[in-house]
């Protein structure tokens, strides 16, 4: 019984000591804290969000980048009304990678104050489509056959027009690497499109003097 009374008493008397030793981590472990304030929601997610992305290159890719972003129609209407404007105004942020550039620019400018005859291309290709619509022989004839005269000197055009172009631009880019065909290829096809519709706008006048 004695023996049993003891082992009561000590286990009464152990009992707050080893209460005391299981508080004391505890209570270590609540007063530790993390050592730096807690951060704010706009710090994290700023942090989780990175670097700001570039420019879209392409208009496709601002579709998809206005997608995945999920803004509204009135947002995307917006958006695309102004990248339009800025594109036509002749800004290098959103133009496509053919048309960046003062080199592009300067062609552009030389090829606008110019009055060319192959301007009328896509008026030709309209007028040859309907003659070919109609039933009379003689009238596809002729239209073809003018197509042809006009082919020939469109082509004549452009040739002189990417020579002077050519010529120009080396005079005024020395030392840029430039190649007559590249050079040719850009101008043709920039003086084959209607002047209203060309992408920029001209930003000269037919007859003005480029330097």
């Amino acid at each position: 019984m004695r023996f049993l009374r003891r082992n009561s008493a000590d286990t009464t008397a152990q009992t707050p000591e080893s209460g005391a030793e299981l508080a004391e981590p505890l209570d270590k472990a609540h007063s530790t804290g993390k050592g730096r304030p807690t951060p704010k929601r706009r710090e994290a997610q700023g942090r989780r969000s990175g670097p700001v992305p570039p420019p879209p290159r392409t208009q496709r890719e601002a579709f998809k980048r206005m997608r995945g972003n999920k803004v509204s129609k009135e947002e995307r209407r917006a958006a695309a009304t102004e990248r339009r404007q800025r594109m036509m105004a002749g800004d290098d942020k959103y133009l496509l990678p053919r048309d960046r550039g003062p080199l592009k620019a300067y062609i552009r400018d030389l090829v606008d104050s110019r009055r060319n005859l192959m301007g009328l291309f896509m008026p030709l290709a309209i007028l040859v489509f309907v003659a070919l619509l109609t039933p009379s022989l003689a009238v596809q004839r002729y239209a073809t056959l003018a197509t042809t005269f006009m082919l020939i000197a469109m082509v004549i055009e452009g040739l002189v027009l990417g020579r002077i172009v050519t010529r120009k631009v080396r005079a005024k880019f020395p030392n840029e690497p430039i190649k007559g065909i590249s050079i040719g290829w850009y101008s043709f096809i920039r003086a084959s499109q209607l002047r209203r519709l060309r992408v920029p706008k001209p930003r000269v006048k037919p007859g003005e003097t480029i330097k």
